[in-house]
């Protein structure tokens, strides 16, 4: 429990307004966006709504003479339960912080704090000519705080890479309040250890990122969107596997299956033929038009290779859109298809996608269970769906069953357990798995060193019997 004291000395760093301990107010701060409810709720026993770096400092230095649990928190868009509050405490809620310190044209770099949204960096990049290009599907509300405690993907990672790709420098503040900044402008740095990298992707258990500095590149003058549907979905997998090999590098390449394409078409005005099994959404891009157009080209013989049912290119700006928005729209499409819905974020070689696929479909089918498969078919980053009744016990047991085998295909064939989502508290039995006892014995010596502690985001990455402890 946190004492009057301790609440009092918070109120006055950062105002009685911005300090909630209501239960209306503490709910709404117990949940996120993952897939697996949790009951009852994970309630903080204090939210704290700081303004500065120099506050987010003083509260930490409060939870750390007190040992109070601290979760940091955004928008709480994601989808391993990385914001749930497990131990109560404090959440520590970023979303004042949304200044942008800097927009560096001469040396394509942005500063930004952690509360701003992913897509006001792009929009305001795009307005000096300048492209941001990590593109998480919650993009439009998610932070970019949360985006480098994830390392979030999105669809232009086959191209352009992963939130990480374009991190350069950090401002942190550690378990014990102390603020460190890591890494710069200078595109050469090899001065210590890379903190900056360490940070990222740490799900908040390392510190709690309150600014950073983010590389930029020039804007593509020129975009080609492409809709191709296809008879079978290896087909489809085989045509990204082939355009890859061709030597084409699309920004974009999503691949969906008919459940997803069923499931967006309740939604929308969507309208596929019946025999498309899959769909793949491409897009490419560059500075000269005569080569996007000569890519498109090629993509279509590929295509027409592997089975293509019918071809959509976008002939406008607003066409591109309508195309994206499909995508886009997805995720909630197939989840109102069954009432709960397992979705994992398995990412494997490239050249293993088409596999990973058809052992996917296998697993699903021993088990006589509905399912989707959607993902960034590029990279190698997949989201198979298991749609279920977990309230149902029998279906709960092979559901879970499922997954397993669906994690083991995955490290068997060289993949990784997440490629965006992190792993939370969802994955966290698998960790060993796919890391060894060295590996994980590494990484928690780590989190021992900067969290003595462990008061930064616990219950989290670490199965609850090997959670760090004072």
């Amino acid at each position: 429990m946190i004492t009057q004291e301790v609440v009092r000395k918070i109120r006055n760093i950062v105002g009685k307004e911005h300090t909630l301990d209501s239960d209306l107010d503490r709910f709404g701060y117990s949940y996120d966006s993952s897939f697996v409810p949790l009951f009852p709720a994970n309630m903080p026993d204090l939210v704290v709504r700081p303004r500065t770096t120099e506050e987010v400092a003083e509260v930490m230095k409060i939870a750390y003479d007190n040992a109070i649990p601290v979760t940091a928190r955004g928008t709480a868009s994601g989808r391993t339960g990385g914001s749930i509050p497990l131990k109560g405490g404090i959440v520590l809620c970023l979303d004042r912080m949304t200044s942008v310190t800097e927009l560096d044209q001469k040396n394509m770099m942005i500063t930004v704090e952690a509360g701003v949204r992913t897509g006001d960096i792009y929009n305001l990049c795009a307005q000096k000519g300048l492209f941001y290009p990590p593109d998480p599907a919650s993009f439009k509300f998610s932070t970019i705080g949360g985006n480098i405690a994830e390392d979030a993907g999105g669809m232009r990672a086959v191209k352009y890479g992963v939130t990480h790709n374009f991190v350069m420098g950090l401002e942190v503040v550690l378990a014990d309040g102390r603020i460190i900044k890591t890494g710069g402008k200078s595109i050469k740095n090899v001065t210590g250890y890379n903190m900056t990298q360490l940070i990222v992707g740490s799900e908040g258990t390392l510190g709690i990122v309150t600014k950073a500095i983010l590389r930029l590149i020039p804007m593509p003058k020129f975009r080609n969107t492409l809709l191709l549907m296809f008879a079978t979905l290896d087909g489809a997998c085989d045509t990204i596997h082939q355009m890859l090999q061709a030597g084409i590098v699309p920004a974009s390449a999503e691949l969906m299956d008919r459940t997803c394409l069923k499931a967006i078409a309740k939604n929308r005005k969507f309208d596929f033929p019946e025999t498309v099994q899959a769909c793949i959404v491409t897009e490419v891009d560059g500075s000269e038009e005569y080569e996007i157009k000569k890519q498109a080209e090629q993509i279509e013989k590929i295509a027409n290779v592997n089975g293509v049912v019918e071809i959509r290119i976008a002939q406008t700006a607003q066409e591109a859109d309508d195309l994206w928005a499909i995508r886009r729209a997805l995720s909630p499409a197939v989840g109102a298809l069954a009432p709960d819905r397992i979705s994992e974020d398995i990412s494997v070689p490239r050249n293993e996608f088409p596999e990973i696929v058809r052992r996917i479909r296998t697993i699903v089918n021993k088990y006589n269970l509905d399912f989707a498969v959607y993902g960034h078919a590029g990279d190698g980053n997949l989201h198979p769906s298991i749609l279920c009744d977990m309230s149902d016990p029998e279906q709960a047991k092979v559901v879970h069953k499922a997954v397993d085998e669906v994690f083991a295909a995955t490290l068997e064939l060289g993949g990784t357990l997440s490629g965006e989502h992190g792993i939370g508290i969802t994955k966290q039995n698998y960790l060993k798995d796919a890391l060894g006892e060295a590996g994980v014995d590494v990484l928690k010596s780590i989190k021992k060193a900067l969290d003595p502690k462990g008061i930064l985001n616990p219950g989290k990455v670490w199965p609850e019997e090997e959670a760090i402890h004072d």
